[in-house]
């Protein structure tokens, strides 16, 4: 006999002071980012490096030179794993290790040419897939619509 599928729970209401459009924009807004970053990550996606290997060796790129820990701090892990994810980096030839010279102890972490080449080329690609769905999915109205509605969520991120 089948089992009968579950109501989904019912989400909960906005928070109090808030209004429904405004608990629905922000949920909505969170899914849609959601997935659109995971499709971007996709879109470039290379089977040899695992997300965090990805994630590590653009935020080298973004960075410059940095140490493991400062790195580690950034990706929000801890230093025995980002220290992991460069070896893995520094295996495929993506990265290379100084030592600092302000303090010889530590070692500094940078990108190789063949490191800055896989960064800037999934950013070219990731950029051209955005640019060419934006094209081939919405007309020139829908995409003044789009950037209206940007420049109207660049507030949130005003202080």
């Amino acid at each position: 006999m089948e089992q009968p599928i579950p109501e989904a729970a019912e989400a909960p209401g906005p928070p109090d002071g808030v209004s429904e459009s405004a608990a629905r924009a922000a949920r909505d807004l969170r899914v849609v980012f959601s997935r659109l970053r995971r499709r971007i990550r996709e879109v470039a996606e290379d089977e040899e490096l695992t997300p965090s290997q990805e994630s590590a060796l653009t935020l080298v790129g973004k960075h410059g030179a940095a140490t493991a820990s400062a790195l580690a701090a950034a990706e929000g892990v801890r230093p025995q794993s980002m220290a992991t994810t460069l070896a893995a980096l520094d295996r495929h030839g993506l990265i290379r290790r100084n030592p600092d010279p302000d303090d010889g102890r530590r070692q500094l972490v940078t990108l190789t040419d063949a490191g800055r080449e896989r960064v800037e080329g999934n950013r070219r690609v990731r950029a051209e897939w955005l640019a060419r769905a934006f094209e081939d999915r919405f007309t020139e109205d829908e995409r003044r619509t789009v950037l209206t509605a940007f420049a109207l969520m660049d507030r949130l991120t005003e202080q």
